[in-house]
Formats: C-alpha cells, sequence, structure tokens
C-alpha cells in the first residue's frame, strides 16, 4: 500500500509541477511575445485573461506540490547527499511560492489601482521580472530533483 501511496503521489507532484512550470514557460515564451506582437499596446487585456485563467491553475498546482511533497518527504526520507538537494529545494520552492502570492494578492490589485501610466508600466515590469525569476527557480527546482535521483 505505502507504494501506490508513494507512486500516486509522485504522478501528483510531477503533473503539478509541469502545470505551474509549464504554465509559466509559456506565458514567458510563447503567450507573452506573441501577444504582443500581434496586439501591441492591447497585448495588456489579453494578458490579463491569460493571468486570470492561469492562476487559479497555478494555485490548485502549488496546493497539491505542497501537500504530495510533504508526503514524498516522509515516505522518501534518505539520509545522504539527497538531504542537502531536498533542503535546497524547498527553500526554493518556498521563495517560489511566496513570489506566486505577492504577485497575485499585492502586485496585481496594486497595479489596476495604479493611476500614473509610468508608475503601472513600472509594476508592471516588476511583475514581469518576478514571473522570470520564479521561472529560473523553477527550472532549478528540477535541476535539482534530477540530480537527487543520483545519490
Amino acid at each position: 500500500m505505502k507504494e501506490l501511496i508513494l507512486i500516486i503521489s509522485y504522478w501528483i507532484h510531477l503533473v503539478t509541477t509541469v502545470i505551474w512550470i509549464g504554465g509559466i514557460a509559456f506565458i514567458l515564451l510563447i503567450a507573452r511575445p506573441s501577444v504582443k506582437q500581434v496586439l501591441g499596446k492591447e497585448a495588456g487585456k489579453v494578458m490579463s485573461e491569460i493571468s486570470r485563467r492561469f492562476t487559479p491553475l497555478a494555485n490548485y498546482s502549488i496546493v497539491l506540490l505542497v501537500i504530495t511533497g510533504i508526503l514524498l518527504t516522509n515516505l522518501y526520507r534518505v539520509e545522504n547527499k539527497w538531504t542537502t538537494a531536498l533542503i535546497m529545494k524547498h527553500f526554493l520552492v518556498f521563495a517560489m511560492i511566496a513570489i506566486h502570492f505577492y504577485r497575485g494578492l499585492f502586485l496585481g490589485p496594486k497595479i489596476i489601482k495604479t493611476v500614473s501610466d509610468d508608475e503601472k508600466a513600472a509594476l508592471q515590469k516588476l511583475s514581469i521580472n518576478l514571473v522570470k525569476v520564479n521561472f529560473g527557480l523553477g527550472i532549478f527546482v528540477l535541476l535539482l530533483s534530477s540530480i537527487s535521483f543520483f545519490f
């Protein structure tokens, strides 16, 4: 039974990782540049709608990642070099979650309320830079995950 729980938890963990990191990759590397090129100044409206639809998926993925991560850590506890990678991974994931919710709960509403075009542009640039940071952290977390397979 422990093996079945481990398999299902690992599968959910992988699927939710693909949804979150893959969604960020899609937004940064495909949707945003394409929409910007085609629509110019109107791109913000489309990107806002994409973000509105993606955010709940990211939020559910984060919740499932935390739950399955805790479960996997407790089911597959090994004392070796993997522990160091796991601790680093957890630290980076915590940073990613903090950035994600900061953007959604604080920065997004601030952008909406901002009247000045210059200030709004600066806040939007900060927001997209935080998405880029999360993408980089996510890729590094995946690297740490692959390293852990060798120990």
